[in-house]
């Protein structure tokens, strides 16, 4: 019999990328996937798509949330509803604009030793070739988070250390994990929850396997920086006010130099002659409101 494995994807404006992700999911071998694709209120065919797609072998259900709570808000509705399948003892956290190799599930599944969060190597899409990350590292001074591996060769050997969290493009969570630890944050819609969950896992560990791998579309539905491009306004807003929600919550003797570090990207902006993004920097950074380079984006009362 396949080992099992729970899946759970959140769209939001996803409609021109959820049927590659799904059917490459779909095409995985020797697993048992349940997955369960949550609608965060999209305004595009991508419910639909995702209804219509062949599950073949495995379970697929699309669960519908009624509004957009954020990233957090989307996963913790797909958890609790796969949370009830007893057999079910891992939870994959994937993004829709990934695409995933036949094997990687199959190892998620059975990845033998104990762990909380298990993450995978997630390549770049496009070009392809290279590493985007294999696990990330916070900086205490700034709460800054970089990707180990970025930019190396998509076979190289794993980085020499223990993230500090893992990617919500790719993450694995045990349900032990979930018992001790809850649900994932969702004071941040955006951005730095899965390094806020972490933050909080106490013992458990954290492991990696770079034979697990995704590729990643990155930037298709909210601008996030990429190989070839700086973020969007969108984007922008959206990091540096999680990242200061995260400093100000876990590392408050780092406020300082994260609010420096906020002053030097939005100067590095203007010199780029980037203004919008400069001041969605700062305005995110300091909790001021929104842009209407975000607003725009959302319904009211959305976050």
């Amino acid at each position: 019999m396949n080992p099992t494995l729970g899946v759970v994807i959140v769209l939001h404006g996803s409609g021109d990328v959820i049927a590659g992700c799904l059917a490459t999911l779909l095409a995985s071998e020797g697993v048992t996937l349940d997955i369960a694709v949550v609608d965060n209120a999209s305004a595009d065919d991508g419910p639909a798509i995702a209804r219509a797609a062949d599950s073949g072998p495995h379970r697929l259900r699309v669960i519908e949330t009624g509004r957009n709570g954020g990233y957090a808000a989307g996963v913790n509705a797909g958890l609790a509803v796969l949370a009830a399948e007893p057999e079910l003892d891992r939870f994959w956290i994937l993004n829709p604009d990934t695409l995933a190799p036949p094997d990687t599930a199959r190892r998620f599944a059975t990845f033998n030793a104990p762990f909380g969060l298990l993450g995978g190597r997630v390549v770049y899409a496009d070009p392809p070739g290279h590493i985007q990350i294999d696990g990330g590292v916070i900086d205490r001074w700034t709460g800054v988070t970089s990707n180990l591996n970025r930019g190396a060769s998509a076979d190289a050997p794993p980085a020499n250390r223990v993230p500090d969290f893992v990617t919500g493009a790719s993450l694995v969570v045990s349900r032990t994990f979930l018992d001790q630890v809850g649900p994932m944050p969702e004071a941040y819609f955006l951005y730095y929850e899965e390094v806020a969950w972490a933050w909080r896992r106490g013992d458990l560990a954290i492991h990696h396997d770079p034979q697990a791998i995704v590729r990643h579309r990155a930037g298709t539905a909210i601008g996030s920086q990429t190989q070839t491009r700086g973020p969007s306004p969108f984007s922008a807003w959206f990091l540096h006010r999680a990242r200061l929600r995260f400093v100000r919550r876990h590392l408050p003797t780092a406020l300082p130099g994260a609010v420096i570090y906020s002053v030097g990207k939005a100067a590095q902006a203007l010199l780029r002659r980037q203004p919008r993004v400069a001041a969605a920097i700062l305005t995110g950074s300091l909790g001021i409101a929104p842009p209407r380079d975000v607003t725009d984006r959302l319904a009211p009362g959305s976050f």
